[in-house]
């Protein structure tokens, strides 16, 4: 619980929560319930799950009436002026099991709790009064139609259509626009129509894009709130909400999340995460089975992103069938030997690939898959599609994806980036790393050896010259990689190196097969612990290089220069860490481990997002944390990590 008496709007506005549906829509806000972005409303619903999300619902602005006394608990920006102030009366916040604002005022207490209904675009808001007296409680829905990505303003629909049957309003903001439907549990209903303008999203200011919009009222609702009683409301595109039970609904999702963290014996925080991480879980309405969604709120279901997390989120926890729909969801999309890249916001628009690792791996995930469950017909049954990467690696594929004469993979060219470094805005390319990619061979040398591992499993001969070309990949990517300071160069072209020393170098020590020495591999360690590691992830570069940016802050230009130029990932703190636990068990024990990641679990429980790791953080002092304020891989790895600490000593569960 956080206790908000007395804390500063600041404070309170710099901190976030987060409930989702299953299907890619969700509902957010800060703790003191003033939006701060144009992402955070009470229901942004996926259309055409996971995708085409639409803002409809804003907010509910709030008054409580007792005597001759209104007492206003929501809270705006508009220029240069906060208005009301109903911070002023929260007094704490509860996340778990589901996010609860506690507001008193003199003799009265309001509780206020927010959830989504698991699979259906609906939100649900519950008003307890947990007072000895009996108030007056109005409040006013603020609608807004468009576009998760855009703002609008009151220009912007010329009329709302508004129907009126009983308890339930069917609402339709514009010709041919989804159906809203709002039901209240009770109170009287009062039309006035009116816009609320000029609201300031501070977050989206700082980010330097537009940050202006205007909300629509349709009315207000009035209900004499009895003493121990609740109010529902209800937001939906779902007819059926008609007949919903909204305490019923509560409960059911409580059971729910319970059962996702029902693990006797283990650390709260482990079991948090495990909540958290079904956040990330979705369904494909193209495929009917299983996504993942790469990060909240801005971000859809991501290849390479799935590919990674998707070891944390389901297979690490024992969700084989959920594994299994998620992995057959991109394989459906496979072309060219390439996952996408990420799925279009919108039906209609194409599917990208332009990405070299999402397919690599993929042989990572599915091998971690059949070390866990043995199931030897799925495996037998991908066969094909991975024999198929393989080959249009080394035949060559879309953006210059090609097996070199020593075997390893050259990816990408000047316009385009295929690695997961791949900031680039307009013309502006950042992070240049076409050629030799660190990461990508080794990368590549897994696939192979996994490939070769499976085929085994399954009792199939590979296709000739695998074996003999994953040992020429082991042989020369020490000879092109290896840096005589003890690093590994991060890009090779045309037998020149760039010598950055960058987090890519992680992943010839952690992936499952190695391709470096004991010695090697304890000397990277050292350096990527000298120039990269902090408490909340590895930096993507040193601080000692010149084009090193120690802030992730600014315009969209400035952010994207400094995305991959030192700014730190919590995903690669737990790769770091299972690397390291392999290599030098003496030094990097159970006790030291936990003890790194206690600043990400205090991010975790107070900072930005509660129950939430962040996408990213500063490079120099990171502390707050920058970006998406829910990232899959960021909570899925934290996952992985810990079980694989398990599995390894029973005496250490997280």
């Amino acid at each position: 619980m956080i206790q908000c008496k007395d804390l500063p709007f600041e404070e309170l506005a710099g901190s976030e929560w987060l409930v989702t549906n299953g299907l890619g829509g969700y509902a957010a806000s800060t703790l003191c319930g003033a939006n701060t972005s144009r992402y955070h409303g009470l229901l942004i619903a996926a259309t055409n799950p996971p995708v085409d999300r639409k803002m409809l619902v804003s907010k509910v602005e709030e008054i409580i009436i007792h005597g001759q006394k209104e007492y206003a608990l929501s809270v705006n920006q508009y220029p240069d002026v906060l208005y009301p102030k109903g911070f002023q009366h929260l007094i704490s916040f509860e996340r778990c099991p589901l996010p609860q604002m506690i507001y008193q005022i003199p003799k009265l207490q309001l509780s206020k709790i927010v959830f989504m209904v698991h699979d259906s675009n609906t939100t649900v808001v519950e008003y307890n009064n947990q007072s000895e007296h009996a108030f007056k409680l109005c409040l006013n829905p603020l609608y807004t139609y468009r576009d998760f990505h855009k703002i609008t303003g009151e220009n912007n629909y010329a009329h709302y259509a508004f129907e009126q049957k009983g308890r339930l309003h069917r609402i339709q903001a514009e010709e041919n626009a989804e159906v809203l439907y709002f039901r209240f549990s009770a109170g009287h209903f009062t039309e006035r129509r009116a816009w609320n303008k000029n609201i300031q999203y501070e977050s989206d200011k700082k980010r330097g894009t537009e940050f202006t919009e205007d909300y629509y009222s349709l009315g207000f609702l009035e209900h004499e709130l009895q003493a121990g009683e609740s109010l529902f409301l209800l937001f939906s595109l779902d007819l059926n909400c008609q007949t919903f039970d909204p305490q019923q609904l509560k409960e059911e999702e409580i059971k729910r999340l319970s059962r996702l963290s029902n693990r006797e014996g283990y650390h709260p925080f482990y079991q948090d995460l495990l909540r958290a991480s079904d956040q990330f879980l979705v369904t494909r309405a193209s495929t009917q089975s299983a996504s993942v969604i790469a990060g909240y709120y801005w971000f859809s279901d991501w290849g390479r992103d799935t590919m990674i997390a998707l070891r944390g989120l389901c297979i690490a926890q024992g969700k084989g069938e959920e594994a299994r729909s998620v992995l057959l969801t991109f394989l459906t999309y496979l072309q060219d030997g390439l996952l996408p890249n990420r799925f279009p916001d919108h039906e209609g628009d194409e599917t990208e690939y332009n990405t070299a690792d999402a397919s690599l791996w993929l042989f990572v995930a599915i091998y971690e898959y059949h070390l866990k469950f043995k199931d030897l017909e799925f495996i037998k049954s991908v066969l094909p599609e991975l024999a198929q990467i393989l080959s249009k690696c080394i035949q060559g594929t879309k953006h210059e994806i090609r097996v070199q004469e020593n075997g390893l993979l050259h990816c990408g060219h000047k316009q385009i980036q295929v690695t997961w470094m791949d900031a680039k805005l307009g013309d502006s390319i950042f992070t240049s790393r076409h050629g030799l990619a660190v990461e990508i061979n080794a990368l590549w040398y897994n696939a192979l050896m996994i490939y070769l591992e499976l085929c085994g499993a399954c009792g199939r001969e590979a296709e000739k010259g695998y074996r003999k070309l994953s040992q020429r990949v082991r042989k020369n990517f020490c000879t092109v990689f290896w840096n005589e300071k003890n690093y590994l160069n991060d890009v090779v072209l045309d037998h020149v190196a760039d010598m950055a020393i960058r987090s890519n170098q992680i992943y010839a020590l952690s992936l499952p097969f190695r391709l470096l020495s004991l010695e090697k591999e304890k000397k990277v360690l050292k350096c990527i612990e000298e120039h990269l590691l902090t408490p909340y992830g590895l930096r993507t570069l040193s601080p000692l290089h010149p084009d090193f940016k120690p802030r992730y802050e600014g315009s969209w230009f400035e952010r994207d220069a400094a995305y991959h130029q030192g700014t730190v990932w919590p995903f690669l703190l737990p790769e770091f860490l299972l690397a390291a636990r392999r290599i030098d068990p003496r030094r990097y024990t159970p006790e030291k481990i936990y003890k790194l990641l206690s600043a990400l679990e205090n991010h975790f429980y107070h900072h930005n997002c509660v129950h939430a790791i962040s996408e990213v953080f500063d490079g120099m002092q990171p502390s707050k944390g920058k970006g998406c304020v829910q990232q899959a891989w960021s909570v899925a790895n934290l996952i992985l990590l810990l079980n694989k600490m398990s599995e390894t000593d029973s005496n250490n569960l997280p």
